[in-house]
């Protein structure tokens, strides 16, 4: 399993909670959960019960095949993916396949209670911003009433096009948010992925305060090297915590750094201290 690869689409109901007796008791300002490609190696239910026993939220980047077992340990599936390979919302001969493959998703993830589900703008090759954005709202303005009618956000993610992800389009925080506000509805989000943008804009934090509004999702990730989130990089992240949190923020907040060193759940453990604002 890796960032970009889901468990394929398969309809299961949520099972019976276990939520471990030891579980650390948090403040609960700011909802934190975390990207489960980052942990692989660590089998699912042992990770879902120490996830659960560290008092996260919930478990980000499943696939409907996995997220009946999040909930059985009292965990959300805070954000899935639709399944499917329709191609890039940037290119309008992708619409009718993105739409049918939304609307079969966005139907599951309501019917499983899952808040968020992910998109993906696509790469420039050789197309003008000013095209991908006009294509984008389009495509994003074909999801809109599905998302809305079913009560699931669908978040549009930034990433940075200067070292992990060349050439993608959705590389600025003022191109999403100009996306967002075209198509205007409150199930049309942008996830906001503080070590991205860190990559390519910095200013984090005024960002944050700026456009939190058409934010609907972070991720997290030490800068260089999307490793922990400790003293070893260079973000403050109790002092983004904090902004988020007084922004009065609602949703999600995902850990998506990936350890490297050999204890990858104490890593987490500390990741999570340093975001209990």
């Amino acid at each position: 399993m890796t960032r970009r690869s889901f468990l394929p689409i398969a309809a299961s109901l949520p099972a019976l909670g276990q939520t471990p007796a030891d579980r650390i008791a948090r403040k609960g300002r700011l909802k934190q959960s975390v990207s489960r490609w980052c942990f692989n190696k660590i089998p699912m239910e042992d990770f879902c019960r120490e996830v659960a026993r560290l008092g996260l939220a919930g478990i980000d980047l499943l696939g409907p095949a996995e997220w009946p077992v999040v909930q059985k340990f009292g965990l959300v599936p805070t954000l899935g993916s639709a399944g499917g390979k329709s191609g890039p919302l940037n290119r309008k001969e992708n619409h009718d396949a993105i739409e049918k493959q939304f609307r079969e998703g966005i139907e599951k993830a309501a019917a499983a209670k899952v808040p968020n589900l992910i998109i993906m703008s696509g790469n420039r090759a050789g197309m003008s911003d000013a095209e991908g954005l006009d294509n984008c709202v389009a495509g994003l303005n074909r999801i809109k009433p599905i998302a809305e009618d079913k009560g699931v956000t669908v978040v549009l993610e930034l990433l940075n096009s200067k070292v992990d992800h060349k050439d993608y389009m959705a590389d600025r925080t003022s191109w999403a948010v100009e996306a967002i506000k075209r198509v205007n509805s409150p199930r049309i989000k942008v996830l906001y992925d503080i070590y991205h943008m860190q990559i390519m804009e910095g200013d984090v934090i005024r960002t944050i305060r700026q456009n939190i509004q058409h934010i609907g999702h972070f991720h997290t990730g030490g800068n260089p090297g999307r490793h922990e989130i400790d003293d070893t990089q260079e973000l403050n992240y109790r002092a983004i915590s904090q902004a988020i949190v007084d922004t009065g923020f609602t949703g999600y907040f995902a850990h998506e750094f990936v350890p490297a060193r050999p204890e990858p759940l104490k890593s987490l453990a500390q990741a999570v201290d340093i975001c209990d604002v």
